[in-house]
């Protein structure tokens, strides 16, 4: 299998939260800085127009010695099934990719103020996107209730 590899970051992550803890990332707020190398601050142009982006990034903190494979139990907590690493969204993933939806709090020349992203100071930004409701599920979202516990201090 051929490996990708024309993926460069279009930014980093700016923000005050260097710890890989799992929880309280909801009031974090982050400053997405595009590289003037590539972008103009036209590739930002009404971006502000949307309350939410979705970004793409780089868990480039995680050592690839302490990437998953198989299944595990979710933040190794035996109370939690044991479950596939793509029926959960551990950091420890085979390509170690990161996407979360967060507020846009604005946007201001090459840099995209955002709350709520779950992304560490430093981290390399893949691509962003403008969330629209479009591409919500359709229909009801099911998931196991034990994502209820794992979820209830993430944001």
């Amino acid at each position: 299998m051929k490996a990708v590899t024309d993926v460069v970051p279009v930014g980093f992550v700016h923000n005050d939260r260097l710890d890989l803890t799992d929880d309280n990332w909801g009031p974090v707020t982050s400053v997405i800085h595009l590289d003037s190398n590539q972008f103009t601050s036209d590739a930002l142009l009404r971006l502000d127009s949307f309350s939410h982006v979705e970004v793409v990034y780089h868990l480039h903190r995680v050592p690839v010695s302490k990437i998953q494979r198989g299944a595990r139990h979710p933040r190794s907590n035996v109370d939690w099934p044991l479950v596939g690493i793509f029926a959960q969204r551990g950091k420890n993933r085979p390509n170690r990719i990161g996407v979360s939806r967060c507020r846009l709090l604005r946007v201001d020349g090459l840099d995209i103020h955002v709350e709520g992203l779950d992304a560490v100071d430093g981290t390399p930004v893949l691509d962003i996107k403008p969330y629209m409701t479009q591409f919500a599920p359709r229909g009801k979202v099911v998931q196991p209730t034990w994502v209820d516990e794992l979820m209830r201090n993430y944001y």
